[in-house]
């Protein structure tokens, strides 16, 4: 593993690109220190404190742990990366089904590089109009709350300029985080937009380390809230959860492919026999993102709906209703996770609708020459493809529903904070392990191009080592 360490640095194209990326990313941190005008960054950040530490998942709480998520955390300063990335992934997202369902944007992607560029080019002004769209809401929620600095409200024209100074300010930031994106995407190595995601949710680990340093003992004592059993099976459960992440992402159910034969003169072509790998895991995270997103609406909808009410009895019944799809109630705990639950398998079969077709794959295999063993080309081999991939599905919803869960259930029921709990499941732990993966990946196959050994080989002075060996021997 050393040794592969230092084979990335012998190398100057990939010490470069290295050096590059880590650069973009500490830019991408030292904007974290720059506020945006006119908000009161004392009252955000004891409010945004006082909702995590005290269990509020719903509401306020709930919204600033999802949007944490795409933006380091951020929004408890309201700096310029307060909305992080987030608009350009939900514009991506966006214009990616629409791609699949939009005659237009089809024809369009058919065009080739030509025609992905313009489909950039739009997500890049959609992505605009969600900063303005999303900046406005939030700083609208930050008057509504009392946040914004005394005095701006009173001097004239200073909400106006508050709003456009506010609006100005996220955009650019955000903007400017995609320009990073794709810098490190040129020049550097790894997707640039996952690896600005993943900064932003490993900036968060020392606090979660600092908890445990500070409430952990010996004993159950005054304030101890960490015994070392509980400090053991958090460990244990971490590495259980990465682990087991590691394996749903990789992991493949490969189904044999058989090439025909072809006879040209006195030559035999083709017959090789070949697999199909299909992802268990086929939607990614995605599914997460669309359920923990749709979550958030009823409780924070409900709960201002009971500030709203006119009458006692009004305000106890939405906040009856509130508490139902809340998890800081023991009567909203079943309902939440269960819904939850039923969103991301929902989503999960919706992704892969979406991003894989059966009889597409299936016309391909008939145009190369292969088939599936023991399936018709045409038809046939559509519907067994469907088949298999309604049946991996299923697993790979089920195990981002466990994903998704145990943070919230561990820290409800062990009393944990959410900033802890989080590295032991949901969306930030996934992405993480993805975009560590991807990364590996593609440094191993750099080393590799250039005879180096890599991270997944031994070491090329080891006897033991597995040779490649040409046909002749």
């Amino acid at each position: 593993m050393l040794q592969a360490f230092a084979n990335i640095f012998k190398i100057p194209e990939l010490r470069r690109r290295v050096f590059f990326t880590l650069g973009m990313i500490a830019i991408y941190r030292i904007g974290f220190v720059i506020p945006l005008v006119g908000v009161d960054q004392t009252a955000l950040k004891e409010l945004a404190k006082k909702a995590t530490s005290e269990g509020d998942i719903g509401g306020f709480g709930r919204i600033v742990e999802y949007a944490s998520i795409f933006s380091g955390g951020s929004l408890q300063q309201s700096t310029i990366f307060g909305l992080g990335i987030m608009p350009y992934i939900t514009a991506s997202i966006i214009f990616q089904l629409l791609t699949t369902v939009w005659k237009p944007l089809q024809d369009l992607k058919k065009d080739g590089i030509s025609g992905q560029t313009k489909i950039n080019e739009y997500t890049r002004y959609t992505t605009v109009a969600l900063c303005f769209i999303q900046g406005a809401m939030w700083l609208g929620y930050l008057r509504s709350q009392g946040l914004i600095a005394p005095g701006i409200e009173s001097a004239p024209g200073g909400l106006i300029v508050f709003y456009a100074a506010g609006i100005a300010g996220l955009t650019a930031g955000s903007l400017f985080l995609m320009w990073l994106g794709e810098q490190i995407d040129k020049y550097g190595i790894g997707n640039g937009i996952s690896l600005i995601l993943t900064a932003g949710i490993l900036a968060r680990m020392p606090d979660a380390v600092k908890w445990v340093a500070q409430n952990f003992g010996w004993s159950i004592q005054g304030d101890t809230t960490l015994t070392p059993v509980g400090l053991i099976l958090l460990l244990a459960g971490f590495v259980f959860v990465v682990a087991g992440a590691v394996i749903i992402t990789v992991a493949q159910r490969r189904i044999p492919i058989q090439q025909a034969k072809h006879t040209r003169g006195r030559k035999v072509y083709g017959g090789q026999r070949q697999y199909l790998p299909l992802r268990i895991n086929h939607a990614g995270v995605m599914p997460i993102v669309f359920a923990s997103s749709l979550m958030i609406f009823p409780s924070s909808i409900f709960g201002w709906l009971a500030t709203r009410a006119r009458d006692g009895n009004s305000a106890d019944w939405w906040q009856t209703v509130t508490n139902f799809f809340a998890m800081n109630s023991q009567m909203g705990e079943f309902p939440y996770i269960f819904v939850e639950i039923l969103m991301i398998f929902f989503f999960s079969y919706f992704w892969t609708t979406v991003q894989f077709s059966p009889e597409d794959m299936s016309k391909q295999l008939k145009q190369s020459g292969a088939f599936i063993p023991g399936y018709r080309p045409g038809p046939r081999t559509a519907e067994y493809l469907e088949t298999v991939m309604e049946r991996i599905t299923y697993v790979g919803a089920a195990f981002l529903a466990a994903i998704a869960i145990l943070p919230t259930v561990i820290s409800s029921n062990m009393g944990i904070p959410q900033n802890v709990s989080q590295f032991l499941g949901g969306t930030g732990l996934l992405i993480v392990v993805s975009v560590g993966l991807d990364l590996i990946q593609r440094i191993e196959a750099n080393l590799l191009m250039r005879n180096y050994s890599g991270f997944l080989a031994r070491g090329a002075n080891d006897s033991k080592a597995p040779r490649v060996r040409s046909r002749q021997g």
